[in-house]
């Protein structure tokens, strides 16, 4: 146990999918595994545990943001054992060419968060992917006739940004595909710690243009980019 797991040490699978929200964990557990189990419920943050065409996966709530990501990251990794994360979220585009219910597949992660100011010094670290896990990511979207993208996305502690779409423009104008609030810490705690990560998320709306998904919508990419992950999750 830790003081947000209540978990015991092999509750976790070795590979790990993180949504923010725990209501996704929980629907992602019994829409897809077999025989899910609740191993935490601490501060609702659900984690549950199956299998999935026969394979052990857990799933575990983050939370919102890099800081609640951060906790749970380094307790997964460091206590139980996890070898390999997927984030699966939505994503705000950030360029015109990312459409919506596309998916953007993380290759790094710029941000905003101060974090990790005082951990390199005079560098600034750059956050990144596991390449095995995001050249699998990609074979399976290629194969299943998925729209998808890979490249830098931004992971923002500011939700709300009172400047609005301006504060992105140099992110933009060097390629950023979309923003969204947890990979950057994601990706350097991995690094930190030898594990594997990546990033899948689904474009439910494009700053840029102003569309956005309806519920319906939503739901159907939501379940492609849940099977995409979990098919990573099982090669993994």
């Amino acid at each position: 146990m830790t003081p947000h797991i209540e978990a015991r040490k092999g509750d976790y699978a070795d590979v790990v999918l993180m949504p923010g929200d725990p209501l996704r964990a929980k629907w992602v557990a019994e829409t897809f595994l077999e025989e899910p189990r609740l191993v935490n419920r601490v501060r609702n943050c659900l984690g549950y545990t199956g299998r999935y065409k026969g394979k052990s996966v857990s799933v575990q709530a983050s939370g919102m943001g890099q800081p609640s990501l951060a906790i749970y990251v380094h307790e997964l990794l460091t206590v139980y054992g996890v070898k390999s994360l997927i984030r699966i979220g939505t994503s705000g585009g950030l360029s015109d060419k990312v459409k919506l219910r596309d998916i953007v597949m993380a290759e790094t992660a710029s941000t905003d968060s101060a974090m990790n100011r005082d951990v390199f010094g005079p560098f600034s670290f750059a956050p990144a992917a596991d390449f095995a896990l995001l050249r699998s990511a990609v074979a399976i979207a290629e194969k299943r006739g998925l729209t998808w993208h890979v490249g830098g996305i931004v992971s923002t502690d500011v939700f709300y940004h009172p400047d609005g779409l301006d504060v992105y423009d140099a992110l933009r104008s060097h390629g950023a595909l979309a923003v969204e609030m947890e990979t950057a810490a994601l990706y350097t705690l991995a690094a930190r710690h030898g594990a594997r990560a990546l990033t899948i998320c689904a474009i439910s709306d494009n700053i840029v243009t102003g569309e956005k998904l309806t519920p319906v919508e939503r739901e159907s990419s939501l379940k492609e980019m849940a099977e995409l992950a979990l098919e990573v999750a099982i090669g993994a």
